[in-house]
């Protein structure tokens, strides 16, 4: 009998072809009870993926456009005048839901990103004096275009640290290219989806992200996250290099990068089918987990050196303890 985890997966296999990353890494944000920023050029199942999950496991979904002329209440809802009673009356915004995407959220400006900083931080928002509450699963996928910059607003730091994970989507390889190919061409000709529904509950969801939580973790795994950590932050600690390494790095990762990846690590566990964490698990998850949270110096520019380039060198000079 197919787990909750093998159906969710076969579903988003059959909905979306040749991006097994992104799946791995949508299920992991979800059982982390996280959110997730999705980077990619346009037409590479981003939007898909959302809606099929969202699909998959019975959850309301609903799709923002941001632009650079959004309102904050657009995203959250408003008090609307009631001539009937003479009363404002609260109208939930498309927020509200279970799933959210975020579409090309960088083209938003800077009150409405405050807007989403209270939704996805204490999953709540708050309109004139009333604070309304999410609901329990709330799910943000954000995605932002790498490609065109023009008419965008840079994502403050405040709010990169709220997404659990930043997921870099790469074109498919020529065999799933040619699998999209046929699946489009097939639903075009049927009318409609062909995928295998998942039958998935939001209990089912719940189940899961206690489960994470409750898989053990030695100490030294333990360890090995906390050290990590602290090498964005002391690197002089760990590379004597005359301080080289350092002077790539401008601020390292924050108190959440921490926690994201431990939940990131137990989700990654789980989904292997494992009770307990591994080191591997960790170094599985750490790229998008600190990817966006790093900041680079004008030094690393320079020398084209990215994130994920200086993720690699801590890998490969922390030890596992």
């Amino acid at each position: 009998m197919e787990t909750v985890i093998e159906r969710l997966q076969k579903h988003l296999r059959q909905a979306v072809v040749g991006q097994e990353a992104l799946i791995q890494d949508l299920m992991i944000a979800l059982i982390a009870r996280g959110h997730v920023l999705l980077e990619g050029p346009p037409g590479i199942a981003k939007t898909t993926a959302a809606k099929a999950l969202a699909q998959g496991i019975h959850a309301s979904f609903q799709r923002i456009q941001f632009t650079p002329d959004l309102l904050p209440g657009d995203v959250t809802g408003s008090d609307i005048y009631q001539q009937e009673t003479g009363q404002f009356k609260f109208i939930p915004g498309p927020i509200m839901h279970d799933i959210v995407l975020a579409d090309e959220i960088n083209r938003a400006p800077a009150k409405v990103q405050s807007a989403l900083l209270e939704a996805m931080g204490e999953r709540q928002i708050t309109v004139g004096n009333t604070t309304y509450p999410l609901p329990e699963l709330f799910f943000v996928i954000a995605t932002q275009n790498p490609i065109e910059q023009e008419g965008t607003y840079p994502l403050p730091e405040a709010q990169l640290d709220r997404f659990i994970m930043k997921v870099q989507i790469e074109y498919p390889d020529l065999e799933s290219e040619r699998s999209v190919l046929r699946l489009v061409r097939e639903q075009d000709k049927h009318k409609t989806s062909q995928a295998h529904i998942a039958d998935v509950q939001l209990d089912d969801i719940r189940t899961l992200q206690q489960a994470a939580l409750d898989i053990y973790m030695a100490d030294s795994v333990e360890d090995y996250i906390v050290h990590l950590v602290m090498a964005t932050r002391n690197p002089s600690a760990y590379f004597n290099d005359d301080g080289q390494f350092a002077a790539l790095i401008d601020f390292g990762v924050s108190p959440r990068a921490t926690l994201a990846l431990d939940r990131c690590a137990r989700a990654h566990a789980l989904l292997a089918g494992r009770d307990f964490v591994t080191p591997d698990d960790v170094r599985a998850v750490v790229h998008p987990v600190f990817r966006h949270r790093l900041v680079t110096s004008f030094q690393a520019l320079a020398q084209n050196i990215d994130a994920d380039q200086i993720i690699n060198m801590i890998l490969n000079k922390v030890p596992v303890l």
